[in-house]
């Protein structure tokens, strides 16, 4: 029930969200609770399904009508057609980052960066590397992973800032996070807001890279090391980045995200098996891990479609709406409504891909209502929560890259070396008050009568 209609016709009613706080509540509290115990990784121990599991029998104690209609109502948006082809693209996604990263491709894209870049811009390299590989890979975790050693080892020998080399790479990451076709946070927002990923990249790119751009001069101008120190020759083959490229490409000229994966990992798999990385049966190990590694967020993406089917139905999405249209007036307010819905979720959960599922549907209703186009609340909504992820102290990117340091540097302080985070939040504030990346919407008006239908 998205269209304004079909919201006139339920009771709003703020009781509904009590099951969904519930969820947002107990995601945080352990979170929080265990971070301040010096837990490793905190917000990472509460799986996110299991506390939206809570959220969901609490929504079946509280809500009116029988168990089989609130069963109906549940299953109805587990199994959401948008819910289902965005489950079916996390597996395809997972699929071929594991295998691409099981014939090599991850370090290769890694040395070859490293290989070409003069020693006495180090710093503005390993920022463009990241960003190219979290792009290729549609990971910002297993980007820093990857970079991160190879960062930490490059700044001692250097004497580079090592603060300063650590908030790089996590820029670097959280930029691909937010355009790569692959990334989960990708999927999710075009998902939930109709429309195309090429579409969405082509608004979210004039947002991105202009961010990207002036970190990059900021790093050639203060990121330079005290001591030039040339890296030893790393081995690569380029025919390895080959499956990145080939996904990149079908993506950005319109072939359907299905086959773009699917042929990716095949490209993948023959370049293996040729290479003599990967057998046959390794292969398929790996296409199922990666299966496997997006099951939390496929399974959190079916619990978050069924909970938020029974508050939309019992009028928390309708309460909400109510609550939002007596602040927004206009197309402006509303793109910051989104903006601001989606950061307050990220900052709760400390997950970008959980916060644009949770919020995505409400966005998907402003949007309808003041005429935002879908790509660009698809964009605002990857944009933000790739930007509080890169900055709030417990995210995983902070805590990996510091654990990867020793913890000689704490995420507290990184956050003044984090410069691209800052600038996609503050080119991404200015795009909506001066709509410099609209360009590609005007030339492309959007189709309001189609979207409702799908």
């Amino acid at each position: 029930m998205s269209t304004e209609e079909s919201q006139q016709a339920i009771h709003p009613s703020g009781k509904a969200l009590v099951p969904f706080l519930v969820f947002v509540v107990i995601y945080l509290g352990v979170g929080m609770t265990l971070e301040f115990s010096g837990t490793e990784m905190a917000f990472y121990q509460m799986p996110a399904p299991v506390a939206a599991l809570i959220g969901i029998v609490l929504a079946f104690v509280m809500f009116k009508g029988s168990v089989s209609d609130k069963s109906a109502q549940f299953m109805a948006g587990c199994g959401n057609n948008n819910i289902m082809t965005m489950c079916c693209i996390y597996l395809l996604a997972g699929g071929f980052a594991a295998l691409a990263k099981s014939m090599g491709g991850v370090q290769a894209t890694a040395n070859l960066g490293l290989s070409v870049v003069p020693a006495e811009y180090v710093t503005a390299g390993l920022f463009v590397i990241s960003c190219f590989l979290s792009m290729a890979t549609g990971t910002s975790v297993g980007t820093i992973t990857a970079i991160g050693p190879i960062a930490i080892e490059v700044a001692s020998q250097a004497g580079l800032n090592m603060t300063l080399v650590l908030g790089t790479v996590v820029g670097g990451a959280m930029f691909g996070d937010n355009l790569s076709m692959i990334s989960d946070t990708t999927i999710a927002a075009t998902r939930t807001q109709g429309c195309e990923m090429r579409d969405k990249f082509s608004v979210n790119f004039m947002i991105a890279m202009p961010a990207a751009l002036l970190t990059l001069v900021l790093l050639l101008a203060f990121g330079r090391p005290e001591n030039v120190v040339h890296i030893k020759e790393l081995d690569y083959s380029v025919i390895k980045i080959v499956p990145y490229l080939w996904i990149l490409v079908l993506s950005l000229i319109g072939i359907d995200v299905f086959v773009a994966l699917a042929s990716g990992i095949f490209v993948a798999l023959v370049i293996g098996l040729f290479s003599g990385d990967l057998t046959l049966l390794g292969s398929a190990k790996s296409i199922y891990d990666g299966f496997n590694g997006m099951f939390e967020v496929f399974l959190l993406s079916m619990f978050i479609g069924g909970l938020s089917e029974m508050v939309t139905r019992n009028g928390g999405l309708a309460w909400i709406l109510r609550k939002i249209e007596s602040k927004v007036t206009t197309q402006r307010s509303a793109e910051l409504g989104i903006a601001a819905l989606v950061s307050i979720a990220d900052i709760a959960t400390a997950n970008n891909t959980v916060s644009i599922v949770i919020t995505g549907n409400i966005a998907r209703n402003i949007a309808e209502k003041y005429r935002v186009d879908p790509r660009r609340s698809a964009s605002l909504l990857d944009a933000w929560s790739c930007v509080f992820q890169g900055v709030v102290p417990y995210s995983a990117q902070l805590l990996i890259i510091c654990g990867l340091a020793g913890g000689v540097v704490s995420p507290f302080q990184l956050l003044p070396t984090l410069w691209y985070p800052y600038l996609l939040g503050a080119f991404a504030l200015i795009s909506i008050y001066v709509p410099f990346a609209d360009g590609y919407i005007k030339r492309r008006p959007w189709n309001w009568s189609e979207w409702k239908a799908r």
